[in-house]
């Protein structure tokens, strides 16, 4: 059963500078664009970091203000006042970036998303170089998929291919993403990997598996098996 990768949802014509790049070239392209982050590549499109909005606001909220270094002074604060006086994006940038690869799942991607804090991560082939960026609202974009397309993967993936379920046996009604199974399998095993492998298709919400068995054979004691109505 095929599994929607980074690859298939990630941005591949991405916005970059150089470190060399000065503060004000850095914004027009954030704001040409509509992006809030740019990768910064090196002559290999290699990803050296990440130049955000975050990264260039401390130059705003710091403007007309003394620059004060307090005796103990946090990490985030020297690296913001630092920033709020870099003039290039070799001293703005967030480095080492966080990235992903075109064959990172989704999940995986939006794990790593949260871990790290981070809105959007850029994607890199086997060498290192940038080949895409992947955002927060490209992972929800699989969820756009239509009822029907949830639905064929889950007959044709799940039920077909992968239990062999003969045709009619089980029903599968889809609505805004919620997939719901019904009918009767001969074991209990294969209606709770049904269940579960319905839940892995991309696009599902949440799965109702209210397919019925003839025999429990996820128990080891024969005498304990009781066919389901």
């Amino acid at each position: 059963m095929r599994t929607w990768q980074v690859g298939d949802v990630m941005t591949r014509e991405v916005e970059t500078v150089v470190a060399e790049t000065p503060y004000r070239e850095i914004v027009d392209v954030l704001l040409r664009h509509g992006v809030s982050a740019v990768p910064v590549i090196d002559d290999f499109r290699r990803v050296l970091g990440v130049v955000s909005e975050a990264d260039l606001l401390h130059r705003v909220e710091r403007a007309g203000d003394p620059a004060l270094r307090r005796v103990f002074e946090s990490r985030r604060r020297r690296g913001a006042r630092g920033k709020s006086a870099a003039l290039l994006a070799g001293d703005l940038m967030t480095a080492p970036a966080v990235t992903t690869d075109p064959e990172a799942t989704l999940s995986a991607a939006a794990r790593l998303m949260d871990r790290e804090q981070v809105k959007r991560l850029p994607v890199l082939d086997d060498l290192g170089r940038l080949v895409g960026i992947v955002s927060r609202a490209d992972l929800l974009r699989v969820h756009l998929r239509s009822d029907a397309e949830i639905r064929e993967d889950v007959v044709q993936e799940v039920l077909r291919r992968v239990l062999a379920v003969r045709d009619g046996l089980v029903t599968v009604e889809v609505r805004h993403g919620d997939v719901t199974l019904a009918g009767r399998l001969d074991r209990r095993s294969a209606v709770d990997l049904a269940g579960r492998l319905a839940g892995q298709v991309s696009g599902v919400v949440r799965v109702t598996n209210a397919i019925a068995y003839d025999a429990d054979d996820t128990i080891s004691d024969p005498r304990q098996v009781m066919p389901v109505a």
